[in-house]
């Protein structure tokens, strides 16, 4: 006769079922909260209308960018140029992590994926499209949703 059948699972075995059933249990009860898609962020932010001020336009220096929240979506607006504006998601187009503000372009701490301010082209991957882009204009001295 076999002892090793006799003796139950290993710990191992234990230890990784646990684990497991733990993983599915929580993804049935909801605790891991899905990332919004790039897309999907932008779209949300935009559907606030035409008008709804981002920030002002001192917020952020020419040549910068600066985070802004717009009802719980975290936001960069940069200023390429004196009267020249953009607002991005800040969600990673290559797995949706937080981009930031960076010297003179926009990173991503997760895998180093950088964008450009101008248009939140991809400067160097792993992530291989742009950031999604929220249209904006500067009315007076306000950023605002265009």
């Amino acid at each position: 006769m076999d002892d090793s059948a006799a003796q139950g699972p290993t710990r191992r075995q234990v230890v990784l079922g646990a684990g497991a059933g733990l993983a599915a249990a929580c993804l049935l009860a909801g605790c891991v909260e899905a990332k919004p898609s790039p897309q999907d962020d932008a779209s949300a932010v935009a559907a606030r209308g035409q008008g709804t001020k981002v920030a002002a336009l001192a917020d952020v220096a020419v040549g910068a960018a600066t985070t802004v929240d717009l009802d719980g979506h975290a936001l960069l607006l940069t200023r390429p140029a004196e009267r020249e504006v953009h607002l991005f998601s800040s969600i990673c187009t290559h797995a949706g992590c937080q981009v930031a503000p960076a010297d003179g372009e926009l990173d991503c701490p997760c895998h180093g994926s950088r964008f450009a301010l101008a248009d939140g082209a991809v400067l160097g991957g792993p992530a291989g499209s742009p950031l999604a882009e929220i249209a904006v204009e500067i009315q007076g001295d306000d950023v605002v949703l265009a």
